[in-house]
């Protein structure tokens, strides 16, 4: 028998080559499976897409910062989501699906009250740690026991949004004795209204005005002649993105002019609203959450807005990201150093130790208190004024707004009546 040598060599190549090859995919394959996933729906399209998409660029930039630290117990992290559409119906087939189909470890909740409650059975159901963002009041009909709520309402939750407009309010001389309350009937502005209901009580304000209007209404200015027709001297507004720039045209397009309006508009707080409605929002007073002040602007936060603002014309975001940007990379943080404090996946050590620890996080220290919220609040109201034009300069920095409540974060006092910023 004839042997060739070159031959058996070359197979003896080609096998050694083959066995690397499956040692390589293999060795993949478990490092793949070794990935830390976390799980999610957001806001993608839709009316809340504007600020979906800024806390979405916030969090896979956490994603990119943690796992060039080395990842989550020392496994690399990754991110699995979907858009829900800003369409409630479609987040439990989502949180379903992440957790039959993908597998997660974890999840963390959509953005905003409207989407998070319908999340809630199928995240009650599995048992699962659930970190959400920027839900009001979730929590208060569920009382879920490892439901982490990432929006400063502290304790007092439905009256959160609003007690600084009233408080305001309250302070002026004359002080105003009639109040306009108007809302979506959706979950947040529901319970945002039932709060103000608390605060219009609390301070004696007479309620002359109060009506829901349909999620789906285009045309405001039918609902601002009302609110105009009772003379109600202050106006409280609870309403999502698409609501809060169509009550601010029909104010102006009507010419109303109460002494005070504003309160739990959900959309001011967007880059994209500010520089559509441009001076139209002078001398409105809102809620806000987080503004670029010295005293909140820490070197976290600057290093963050670094990144975002470099990436965001790119990713087509909002390209400040003051409103959810921070928020968002702060609210996967918060689970992120819970798993390491935990050192575990384990949902319900994690919950643990939420329960039990103060949390650092460039948008401040957390601590939460009862039902997952937070132990304190950190709502503030706001008043714009000196916007002129559309350019988007000038919403960068303090310019066109000051922070009127609460005391110990106040840059000025709230011009009043809202006509003097009119002029």
């Amino acid at each position: 028998m004839v042997e060739f040598p070159k031959l058996r060599s070359v197979g003896r190549m080609m096998l050694a080559a083959l066995a690397a090859a499956v040692f390589v995919l293999a060795a993949g394959a478990g490092a793949k499976a070794q990935e830390i996933k976390i799980g999610f729906a957001m806001a993608l399209t839709g009316p809340l897409a504007a600020n979906g998409k800024q806390a979405l660029l916030g969090m896979k930039i956490w994603e990119e910062l943690i796992n060039k630290k080395g990842g989550l117990l020392g496994r690399q992290v990754k991110l699995v989501y979907y858009d829900d559409q800003t369409n409630p119906s479609t987040v439990p087939g989502i949180y379903t699906k992440l957790l039959d189909v993908d597998k997660v470890d974890l999840v963390v909740g959509p953005y905003a009250t409207n989407m998070i409650a319908p999340a809630m059975p199928v995240i009650m159901q599995r048992n699962k740690v659930f970190v959400i963002l920027f839900g009001l009041a979730v929590n208060s009909e569920f009382k879920y026991d490892k439901y982490f709520a990432m929006i400063p309402t502290g304790q007092n939750t439905k009256p959160s949004f609003t007690e600084g407009f009233f408080d305001v309010a309250a302070e002026q001389n004359p002080k105003p004795k009639t109040v306009a309350l108007v809302a979506a009937d959706a979950e947040f502005s529901r319970n945002a209204c039932e709060g103000a209901r608390e605060n219009a009580k609390k301070h004696g304000f007479q309620v002359v005005y109060d009506r829901t209007y349909p999620p789906a209404t285009t045309d405001f200015t039918p609902i601002v002649r009302a609110i105009q027709a009772s003379n109600a001297e202050i106006v409280t507004v609870c309403s999502y993105p698409l609501d809060s720039v169509g009550m601010v045209k029909a104010v102006n397009e009507v010419g109303f002019k109460p002494k005070m309006i504003g309160g739990a508009m959900v959309g001011l707080q967007a880059t994209v609203f500010k520089t559509q409605l441009g001076p139209l929002l002078n001398g409105w007073v809102n809620y806000e959450t987080w503004v670029p002040s010295k005293q909140m602007m820490t070197p976290d936060v600057q290093e963050f807005l670094n990144i975002y603002q470099s990436r965001a014309k790119a990713e087509g975001v909002d390209p400040l990201g003051y409103y959810l940007g921070g928020w968002g990379y702060a609210y996967i943080e918060l689970l992120g150093k819970a798993v390491e404090g935990a050192k575990s996946l384990d949902d319900a050590k994690i919950a643990d130790y939420l329960k039990k620890n103060t949390i650092k996080t460039i948008m401040g220290d957390i601590k939460f208190g009862a039902n997952g919220e937070w132990a304190e609040s950190g709502m503030m109201q706001v008043q714009y004024h000196g916007i002129k034009g559309n350019d988007l300069e000038q919403f960068r920095g303090m310019e066109t707004q000051t922070v009127v409540h609460p005391s110990k974060l106040a840059t000025g006092k709230a011009v009043y009546p809202f006509e003097k910023l009119r002029q």
